[in-house]
Formats: C-alpha cells, structure tokens, sequence
C-alpha cells in the first residue's frame, strides 16, 4: 500500500473513532438525562392516597419499590442473640396461625418465676417483623388469661385512622377513646399491622408523628431541657423524625389510670433508674407477684430509650440509618422498608460508616451482645434468687425486712428487664446497659441481705 493508501486507512480510522466516541458520548448524555428524570419523578401518583388509605397495597401503587421492600418484613431470620425461627403450630379455633415465633420463656425457664402470676409467664415468644406484630397480638395467649384494653393496638396495628374515625376527626379524642374500649372490640376496628399512613402524611409523604402517647411523652422531655410545648410534627427535624417515627412504639409504656391511658415514663428523663423513679413517684405497679407478694413492674420494648444513650444517638444516627438504610433503585435514593437487624444487611446499614469487613463489623456487635448476655444471666440469676429468699420468708411467716426486701426486688426485677426486653442485647448502648445490669445486680442483692440480716446467717 503506498502513502496515500495508508493516510486514508488512518484518516477512516480516525473518523470511526470519532463516531464511536460520539455516540458513546450521546449515550451517555441520555443515560444521564433520564436519571435526571427519574430523579425528578420520586413516584408516579397512581392513586389517590387520603387520611383514609390504610391498605398498603393501594400506597405501593405510587410507591412499588418501597411496598415490595414492606411485603418483606414476613422473612423470619435468625440471628445469634435475636429474630425468630419460623416454628410449625398446629392451628385451633382459638389460634389459627400454622407458624410461630420460638417459646422465650421455654428458652429461659427463669423468666417464669421472674414473671409469676403475670400473663407473660403464660406465653412470651421471640418478636417477629413486622408484618406479623397485630396477628401474634391477637393470638398471644395472654389474651386469654388477661383483659387486655385497647390501648394496646396502637402499636400492633395500623390505628391512626381508627383513631380518627373514633374522635370524629379529633386524634386526642380518637385516642382516648381507644384506649378505653376492651381489646376485642377495638380489634375490630383495625385492618392492618402498621402501615405506611402511621409514619407518613398521604399528601407530602412527609414523615409524622401519629401516636399521641409519643407527642406527651417527647413534650416532657423536651420540658426537662427547657423547650416548652415542644411538638415534634413542627419542631423536629427530618433526621430526628427518622428515629422519632420509630420511637412512637419502640418504648416503656404503661396504661394508666383506670382509663388504660397510653404513657410514656419520661417525666425524670429517659435513662432506665429515671424511669423506674417515674414508677416510684407514681406508685404504679403492674401486677403482684405470685410468689413475693412484691408490687412488680414489667418493662416493654425499650428500644427509643436505650439508643437515646448510645454513640449513634449522640452521633446523629437514627434508627432508619441502620434499620431502614438509604438504597438505590434507579437514579432514586429511598430508604429499604424492609425493616430488620442490620447484622442482616451489613453492607448498607455498617458499612456507610465503618470501613471494615463485613465478618470483623459482625464480629464486634455479637462481642458486645454476648458480655451484655452474660450480665444479663448473673442480674437473672441474682433476682431468681431473690424471689426464692423472699418466697421462703412469707412461707415461714418472717416479717422483719420483708417489705424493703420486696421493694429491692421491684426495682431490680424492672432494671433487669429493661436489658432484657430491650431488642438489641445492649449493642444499642453497651455501657448503659451493662450499668443498668450492673444496678440489678446490686439491688438483688441488697434485697437477699434484707432478709438475712434480720434472721442471722
């Protein structure tokens, strides 16, 4: 081939490299052009969503990615220290469900002398998702050996448009009057397990906050900081609302007064003794003991409190960070609603944050969750020693130290069980957790040397 064959053979070269890269370019442009657009367009309303939408599935017409994520919370996964086993149950007329979560007080026989003469004693099983939370409350069989009120569906249902249709459009009368009625007619007034209306505002998708047992609670909070008539739907900002939506049923909680009112304890603070001198103040009890004829307190889900004295929490990390972390579908960034452990979803929910691999990220939240066990085992085992000293004392008619000793055992029996019904075996807040063990543990004790000291070794 002579020069000016081999000039034109470059010179073709050249221009299909340039049409090449021309057309890649253009690619890329329209590929970067329709993320725009999608990212312009976070959902499509295909339906018309109202304050009376409580069928999830009618959201995830607008909202497909994050109501497939949602349908997921039916998994059942175990982890090392938490989760649940999907155990075969033989349905009756009186619980149809052919599958349940693991028997704890099965697990841990201790619970039920801990617990005696309450409901929990008779059936308390591993949480499921939450697609399970208003079937395993309709069919506990606390419900048959206890008159549970209302109130208690505010967090195992989706009841903000319950309530609503209850107060006639008034949420505070709406709660009021629920709490009031008897479970099983309240449960007919419910549909679903909580759903995306509890969480979110059907017009702006905003979250809010629709418990009003929350709103009182985090206003006395706020109180204690000097924030007066502090509401969060207002005054909160989005990343707080992020782990406040979570807070409005992850707590402490009791039924007060003979209206079954829904409340928080955080009067004195958020940290468990300031709750328990809540309980102290007020004189509450949740039942008598069976065995001690001790004024006993049975602590809830802790969840919002224990967090509240962590490093995240102090940090900025909300409960949706880790719980629900942000993904990507398409050019949209959403958070996954298929809420679970992070230990389930290490990549997203760690990972963000902590650049490490995935097994030593694992390893160090089961290190912490173990500890937090093992103290959890010696507070259990010091209280279940207590009980047997105080069951003892009234068999034999003792008196002397008796009431001091049963008053040791409330307190340590809630503290105790602050740690235990609290769903993150301590890694929410390791050092809270192992001083409010740390606190059981001693006041069992004390109890044990009330009794002692007044009838000799």
């Amino acid at each position: 081939m002579d020069q000016t064959g081999r000039v034109s053979v470059k010179l073709l070269a050249l221009a299909l490299l340039a049409a090449g890269a021309a057309l890649a370019m253009t690619a890329l442009l329209i590929n970067i052009f329709e993320r725009h657009q999608e990212a312009k367009n976070v959902f499509f309303r295909v339906v018309e969503l109202t304050d009376h939408t409580e069928d999830p599935a009618e959201w995830g017409k607008n909202f497909p990615f994050q109501f497939d994520a949602y349908r997921r919370t039916v998994d059942q996964v175990r982890t090392r220290f938490g989760g649940s086993e999907a155990l075969p149950h033989e349905p009756t007329a009186a619980d149809p469900r052919s599958v349940v979560a693991q028997s704890k007080i099965e697990e841990d026989p201790r619970l039920k002398t801990i617990w005696a003469g309450y409901a929990f004693a008779h059936d308390f099983r591993e949480e499921r998702g939450h697609a399970f939370m208003l079937e395993d409350q309709t069919y506990t069989e606390r419900q048959a050996v206890a008159k549970q009120p209302g109130t208690c569906l505010q967090c195992h249902s989706s009841a903000y448009a319950a309530m609503m249709k209850l107060g006639e459009g008034d949420l505070m009368k709406g709660f009021e009057s629920m709490n009031r009625l008897p479970y099983a007619e309240a449960r007919k007034l419910v549909t679903h397990p909580v759903t995306c209306l509890d969480c979110h505002a059907p017009d702006t998708m905003q979250l809010r906050i629709t418990r009003p047992a929350f709103i009182e609670g985090i206003r006395a909070v706020k109180a204690r900081e000097g924030i007066r008539d502090y509401d969060p739907n207002t005054m909160a900002t989005r990343q707080e609302m992020r782990s406040f939506v979570c807070g409005q049923c992850h707590v402490e909680y009791y039924f007060k007064g003979p209206e079954k009112r829904l409340t928080f304890p955080w009067t004195n603070g958020l940290r468990a003794d300031e709750i328990l001198a809540s309980y102290e103040e007020s004189g509450f009890k949740d039942w008598i003991h069976a065995d001690t004829g001790a004024p006993t307190l049975k602590a809830q889900h802790p969840e919002f409190e224990l967090w509240s004295q962590g490093i995240h929490a102090r940090s900025g990390v909300s409960c949706a960070d880790c719980h629900m972390p942000y993904k990507r579908e398409g050019a949209m960034k959403i958070s996954d609603h298929h809420v679970r452990s992070p230990l389930l979803n290490i990549n997203r929910s760690c990972q963000t944050c902590h650049r490490w691999p995935e097994a030593e990220l694992k390893e160090r939240v089961e290190t912490i969750q173990h500890r937090t066990f093992e103290l959890r085992n010696r507070a259990m085992d010091a209280v279940v020693a207590l009980i047997g000293d105080l069951k003892a004392a009234r068999t034999r008619g003792q008196i002397a130290g008796l009431s001091e000793a049963q008053t040791l055992q409330r307190q340590a029996q809630f503290l105790l069980d602050f740690v235990e019904a609290e769903n993150s075996t301590g890694f929410h807040a390791p050092q809270e957790a192992a001083r409010v063990l740390g606190q059981s543990i001693d006041l069992a004790r004390r109890g044990q040397l009330a009794l002692r000291d007044r009838t000799g070794p």
